[in-house]
């Protein structure tokens, strides 16, 4: 049995916001394996199915995304599964637009539905797929931001990183969390020469927590 935990608010207010990459990645899957998502309980919306041969749970919290935790150890005590059986998928404003990056386990890198994940569960060894929304613009307050939509070139790529999520996230419920990593994160950027010195990308540093 494997869980899988998109991250998002609830209600229409919300839809196709950047906080909501996690919700939208959940739809995916359930539409391309067949799963219904609208069983009320454990906190969440929920949908039982088969992928490639694995039964899985697909998981919506509903408890809003400061307190994804509490539905996360709902679904983890009622199917006695292990954190690492559990899989997060979760917008990230520390990558690019459309970036993906896939991890066995870490530390919650600021943001606040993975952080109550992790204070839930009691442990970081939790293997989650962060889905890249791009910074803040200078000015912006960080809530106004995850909150707001996409425009353009940007809806383009996250429509393309969903996707990537989505078949990431089949591989992952299948065991194969080599290949999903191999196949699905965004490859580093190359060292880049500053002052007569090699300086790494922001992202390389982050994926080093």
């Amino acid at each position: 049995m494997e869980i899988i935990v998109g991250l998002g608010n609830p209600s229409a207010k919300y839809e196709g916001t950047r906080h909501n990459v996690g919700f939208e990645t959940i739809d995916r899957l359930a539409a391309k394996y067949g799963i219904t998502v609208n069983e009320k309980k454990h906190k969440a919306l929920c949908g039982r199915g088969m992928i490639d041969g694995v039964k899985v749970v697909l998981a919506k919290p509903q408890t809003y995304m400061n307190l994804s935790g509490e539905s996360v150890r709902a679904l983890a005590d009622f199917y006695k599964v292990d954190p690492s059986d559990i899989l997060i998928i979760h917008d990230d404003i520390d990558l690019p637009v459309g970036h993906i990056r896939i991890r066995k386990n870490g530390s919650a890198g600021g943001h606040n539905g993975m952080k109550n994940i992790i204070l839930h569960m009691g442990t970081q060894e939790i293997p989650r797929i962060r889905i890249g929304v791009g910074s803040k613009p200078q000015g912006w307050d960080l809530a106004d931001y995850v909150l707001s939509r996409y425009s353009g070139q940007d809806r383009t790529l996250m429509d393309e990183a969903q996707d990537k999520a989505a078949s990431a996230a089949a591989l992952i419920a299948g065991g194969d969390m080599a290949k999903a990593m191999n196949t699905y994160n965004t490859k580093k950027e190359k060292k880049k020469i500053s002052g007569g010195k090699k300086t790494e990308s922001s992202e390389e540093n982050r994926d080093q927590e």
